[in-house]
């Protein structure tokens, strides 16, 4: 992969505007920078200078392979608490578009639980924060964060809710978030 060296898209390819959250079109030919390669997506810069994340389905347009990162080949798992763990293992591939370090090691997954459901299968529930309360990703964090968890086998339904009480600090960050990025 090129880094820091210009590539010419090669179709137009719809991306989310960092921070803002807003989706934009780029155009087939515009220049990209990726800058950040993490988690199935693509931080880039674009020729205007604007930040934007593409996602792995959309690698192609960068003249990459496509990723389609799911658990669907891993085996149910047997209890919530091994559920619960998927779940964790599966939010490690789960990236700030801003920052290299996954959600879980930056600390702003506070809660998740796995919920037997009646008719069978599990419903998880997840509460996770912003590094930033007026961080336009949310959403497409939300999204991505849905995504894998939907694609674990036995999991049926999926709550994910943003919260921000209480506030994200550095202090929830891993011994390891800290180390990658120097701040320890």
């Amino acid at each position: 992969m090129r880094y820091h060296e210009p590539v010419a898209l090669r179709r137009d390819c719809e991306a989310v505007s960092i921070p803002s959250g807003q989706r934009v079109l780029l155009q087939s030919g515009d220049e990209v920078l990726i800058t950040q390669s993490l988690g199935g997506s693509y931080t880039v810069t674009t020729e205007h200078g604007y930040m934007v994340r593409i996602s792995g389905k959309d690698a192609d347009a960068l003249g990459l392979e496509p990723v389609n990162e799911t658990a669907s080949d891993l085996p149910p798992p047997g209890t919530p608490a091994e559920l619960e763990q998927t779940v964790w293992e599966q939010l490690r591939t789960c990236y700030d578009p801003e920052i290299p370090v996954n959600i879980v090691d930056l600390g702003l997954v506070y809660h998740c639980q796995a919920v037997a459901l009646p008719e069978g299968g599990y419903k998880v529930e997840l509460r996770f924060t912003l590094t930033a309360p007026g961080c336009g990703m949310a959403g497409s964090l939300q999204m991505d964060m849905e995504a894998k968890i939907m694609s674990i086998p036995g999991v049926r339904e999926c709550a994910v809710e943003v919260v921000f009480d209480p506030p994200w600090s550095r202090d929830m960050m891993s011994e390891t978030a800290k180390l990658d990025l120097g701040i320890l």
